[in-house]
């Protein structure tokens, strides 16, 4: 069968699953570990490093290495939330189209859209994938927070189109993370929540579980709270103290705010398993008269706590706001999922016990339930493999903007989808031919208070007075949540629609184009046919030269002299580089190299130590 993988596309990491024989599994990358960190770069000599390789080269290639694309998916240039998002970040973002209000990351002499930067990270998952599986890999179920609008979601599909991927549906986190906790599981009927903090956003969702079926009831979020605001207040924790007594704001300066985002992270990460860390940053900065600086402070558990209560606090109340909602009460559920890296942190599962009045479950893996959960959909969609049915719910409510400047609501939030809603408006003015149709979403009564998904105009209509003419206008949610709206003239049938899609910064013939130099660069990442055979022979000539090793040495202190031994030291160094590298034909010459240097050696040996010939580079 034709593989479909699951993709949990995060702030700070991202994770690839696919289902194998009935049973999810993590797929390792290529380097083996089961987490692929959410960072693009492009390095000085043009190249793309995407994963481990782009977060080593951060602090000293800052401007050139992005982190938490995710904050910037969907969002308008003139959106507050992006606005904020430019006074932390170290790489360069700049408007781009003043109609489409959108904007472009500058890296080095290129630019990119957000969903440009997200396919890079999902292009390395399907790499990841295939060399996993050993087949090409089309297909993928993606998440997304559950507070997605409608434009970050077409922005994630964007994203993975561009990155040559079939996206087979947009399916929300804490959902996934459900479906994942209730898999090959007898859990009987029971109400559970879901509590999802991640790196850049927050979601908690109640779900109702019954015989393989998982209706969510109701879900709530914040799309600008998660472990990086955790991370931002150590930073001005650490920042603040040393402007004071030095003058100097580490944070204007982009690589001292990377060293300062490393180590806040590495320092609230340890703070889950000890009380207590040192933050050692030396030469951060160079004072004009006292010369090099140095930033050295101690950070307790109960500081992190201290100047993070608020944030915590919002998760609450996001979860007191959703149980309302849904009208119930804290000690009604089965259980309490925690999901997401930042729930680690011991502040964030008292608050949560003391809430629910019970333990957080310990079932689900934080980082990786919601990539299985995505993989479990992709089998479920496109083979059958589990009889469960997932029934989610639209986050947001969508409606018209009408006279007077009001929004009014056609399907209210927490409706399940896929599903479709109309309502008859009538014309305002006599000899009206034409209606102005703008599609909302949000919760606000003051229509410019919500979010802008698309306009279009009815033209046409029939004259007469003013409430005698009906317009019908009809929502319609896909189950990924996507958009379309239609309007129809009552009394004549005429019908005029318009698919919501998300500007994302890039038009149909953008996307095309950025997925041709995607599939491009992917082509250059694979490996070719002869790579294994060579990488195998390189490493059995490490291995011999290994073994042999001791006898070379003991030969070069009676005669046969060092240069020899640090030629082949030299050129098994280049062999390693070119090995980790992945450089067939240099590693091909290498190889012809070594072996040539090998031979000559061990001739020389059986020679009793007369000077190699031969060995030559």
């Amino acid at each position: 069968m034709e593989p479909v993988i699951g993709i949990d596309l995060g702030t700070t990491n991202s994770v690839v699953a696919t289902v194998q024989a009935g049973t999810p599994v993590v797929i390792p990358n290529r380097s083996g570990y089961r987490l692929t960190p959410s960072v693009v770069a492009i390095a000085k000599n043009g190249k793309r490093l995407v994963g481990a390789l782009a977060r080593r080269q951060s602090v000293t290639n800052a401007e050139r290495t992005v982190v938490s694309i995710k904050r910037l998916m969907g969002r308008k240039w003139s959106s507050r939330t992006t606005q904020e998002a430019l006074t932390r970040l170290s790489y360069e973002v700049v408007p781009h189209d003043k109609e489409r209000d959108d904007f472009l990351v500058k890296l080095g002499p290129e630019s990119f859209s957000a969903p440009e930067i997200s396919a890079m990270i999902l292009a390395e998952l399907r790499l990841d994938a295939e060399a996993y599986l050993g087949q090409p890999v089309s297909k993928a179920v993606i998440t997304v927070p559950a507070y997605f609008n409608d434009m970050q979601r077409t922005a994630t599909k964007d994203a993975g189109r561009i990155a040559g991927l079939e996206v087979v549906r947009i399916i929300n986190e804490p959902t996934s993370a459900s479906l994942a906790y209730g898999f090959n599981r007898q859990v009987g009927e029971k109400q559970i929540c879901v509590f999802d903090l991640g790196g850049g956003t927050f979601d908690f969702t109640i779900l109702h579980m019954y015989k393989g079926v998982f209706e969510v009831e109701a879900t709530g979020g914040d799309t600008v709270l998660g472990g990086d605001d955790f991370d931002a207040r150590i930073v001005d924790w650490l920042a603040e103290p040393f402007k004071a007594k030095q003058g100097i704001d580490l944070r204007k300066d982009k690589m001292s705010l990377q060293r300062l985002r490393d180590a806040a992270e590495k320092a609230k990460c340890e703070l889950s398993s000890v009380k207590q860390v040192e933050v050692n940053l030396p030469f951060i900065a160079q004072s004009p008269t006292a010369g090099p600086l140095h930033l050295q402070a101690v950070l307790t558990r109960s500081d992190l706590e201290s100047v993070t209560k608020d944030l915590v606090d919002r998760c609450l109340q996001v979860c007191e706001q959703v149980m309302g909602e849904a009208k119930v009460k804290p000690n009604a559920f089965g259980e309490v999922l925690l999901v997401g890296g930042q729930t680690r942190m011991p502040r964030i599962q008292e608050a949560v016990k003391s809430l629910f009045g019970r333990d957080p479950s310990k079932s689900v893996n934080p980082d990786e339930a919601v990539a299985l959960g995505a993989a479990i959909q992709g089998a479920m969609l496109l083979h059958q493999e589990q009889e469960m049915l997932l029934l989610d719910v639209t986050p947001h409510s969508l409606g018209i903007a009408i006279a007077g400047g009001f929004f009014q609501s056609i399907i209210p939030k927490n409706t399940t989808v896929p599903t479709s809603a109309h309502h008859v408006f009538t014309t305002v003015k006599d000899d009206q031919t034409s209606a102005k149709i703008t599609v909302l979403q949000g919760e606000s009564e003051i229509a410019a208070q919500n979010e802008l998904l698309g306009e279009f105009m009815m033209t046409g209509l029939r004259k007469a007075k003013r409430g005698e003419v009906d317009i019908d206008v009809i929502f319609d949610i896909s189950a990924d949540g996507i958009v379309s709206v239609s309007a129809i003239d009552v009394q004549t049938g005429l019908r005029q629609s318009i698919t919501v899609t998300a500007s994302s910064g890039l038009t149909e013939e953008e996307i095309a184009v950025a997925a041709k130099a995607n599939e491009e660069w992917m082509l250059g990442q694979k490996e070719p046919p002869e790579w294994p055979a060579r990488k195998e022979k390189a490493e059995q000539l490490f291995k011999q030269f290994e073994e042999l090793w001791p006898r070379l040495e003991n030969a070069a202190a009676n005669g046969l002299g060092m240069e020899p031994l640090q030629r082949a030291k030299a050129a098994i160094s280049v062999a390693k580089l070119q090995v980790a590298n992945k450089e067939s034909e240099g590693l091909a010459a290498s190889v012809d190299r070594l072996e040539r240097m090998l031979g000559a050696l061990k001739g020389a040996l059986e020679r009793g130590l007369t000077s190699p010939r031969g060995g030559g580079q």
